[in-house]
């Protein structure tokens, strides 16, 4: 027969079923809590990155660059002077080098005075055309003359060859003696040789005046639509006159852009050639970056997208401002010295990278000066 169970014990298991009972509705309370809570913060980490995260894509592939320029002589020439050293901060024009000019001035010399020479020459082209005109006209008279004096022989002749011929007629009857006759002769002779004189004098001032002609002919191509100082000869002597005053002021080199200097291989004494590298200047306030994404990165980057960029340099704390300005035509390992040979049969996928150029704010770059190499992090907003 069972004993019956005491009130205290009964007291106790009734407080221990309940105290049972509420700890398990906390746990569940708990568990729902916490599963409204992942919830909660699964939906709003969607919501952040469905419209907020998604409109931006980073790097840390990205390095500073410049169009590098490099200084190169346009003349040859002994080093005078070398004005500048590497790490200089220069301005465009600036003056980083000098040449010994003497042979370039020599050479100028020698241009000027083919310069003058030139035009010296010339003005006599155009005297030459008046005094070979007068020439023309003087062989026109002489040639008005000779034909003068021809219709003169032609007549002395006529009226000789009448004469000869009325006495030689005379003579047969005895009217005219054989001495008159020989006289009337004589003088028909000398005028027939006046006339052949005559004649060939005529000719001889045609061909003058023919020649004269040509010459002033000849002439006038060399001055024939121009002045002195549009005439060949003296375009083509001042241009070389021109050329040696620009290679002598080549004899001085000058910074083509402002920028620092880098890479300085040249020395005073040193002998250079045109076209030589004497140094190189990186234009630091023309700074871009070229960003190195992932190919699924790319999907919304666009030309015009604004880009926010921090480097290890300045850290954190500086943002750059910039903007995408265009993405590279290939891959790095398109246009590398060994291409990938992708089509073997050991292929694994690698994902490719393209370079996305972005263009620095030039306030940003004053402030906070960058260097050509420094490791960048670039944060694109795809989202305008």
């Amino acid at each position: 027969m069972n004993k019956p169970i005491p009130q205290s014990e009964m007291d106790a298991l009734n407080a221990q079923a309940t105290d049972a009972s509420s700890k398990k509705a906390l746990r569940k309370k708990l568990f729902a809590a916490l599963l409204a809570g992942v919830t909660i913060c699964g939906a709003g980490y969607c919501a952040y990155d469905y419209f907020i995260g998604s409109r931006y894509v980073t790097t840390d592939n990205a390095y500073v660059g410049a169009e590098t320029a490099h200084v190169t002589p346009l003349v040859g020439g002994p080093v005078e002077a070398v004005l500048v050293s590497d790490t200089d901060t220069v301005k465009a024009g600036d003056v980083l080098v000098r040449l010994d000019d003497t042979d370039a001035r020599l050479a100028l010399l020698q241009a000027e005075a083919a310069l003058g020479q030139a035009e010296r020459r010339v003005r006599g082209y155009f005297a030459n055309d008046e005094g070979l005109s007068a020439q023309v006209a003087a062989r026109a008279a002489d040639q008005a003359r000779a034909a003068a004096d021809l219709v003169s022989a032609q007549s002395a002749l006529d009226r000789a060859r009448i004469d000869f011929t009325r006495r030689h007629a005379l003579a047969a009857s005895g009217s005219v003696s054989g001495e008159e006759l020989t006289v009337a002769e004589n003088a028909l002779r000398q005028a027939a040789a006046a006339y052949e004189a005559a004649r060939a004098v005529q000719v001889q001032t045609a061909a003058n005046r023919e020649a004269a002609i040509g010459a002033l002919k000849a002439n006038a191509v060399l001055t024939s639509e121009t002045t002195v100082d549009t005439n060949p000869e003296v375009t083509a002597a001042r241009a070389r006159f021109e050329q040696a005053k620009v290679d002598l002021e080549r004899t001085v080199i000058r910074a083509p852009v402002d920028g620092v200097i880098v890479q300085r291989a040249v020395h005073v004494g040193q002998r250079v050639q045109s076209g030589a590298s004497l140094m190189s200047i990186v234009p630091v306030g023309e700074a871009y970056v070229d960003a190195n994404f992932k190919e699924m990165q790319l999907t919304k980057v666009r030309e015009g997208q604004e880009v926010e960029l921090t480097s290890d340099l300045y850290g954190s704390d500086v943002v750059f401002h910039g903007r995408v300005v265009g993405l590279s035509g290939g891959t790095g390992s398109a246009f590398a010295l060994i291409p990938a040979q992708n089509a073997t049969g050991n292929w694994i996928k690698v994902v490719q990278r393209l370079p996305v150029r972005i263009v620095i704010d030039r306030d940003d770059l004053l402030k906070h000066p960058l260097r050509v190499g420094l490791s960048m992090e670039a944060t694109i907003n795809t989202g305008r």
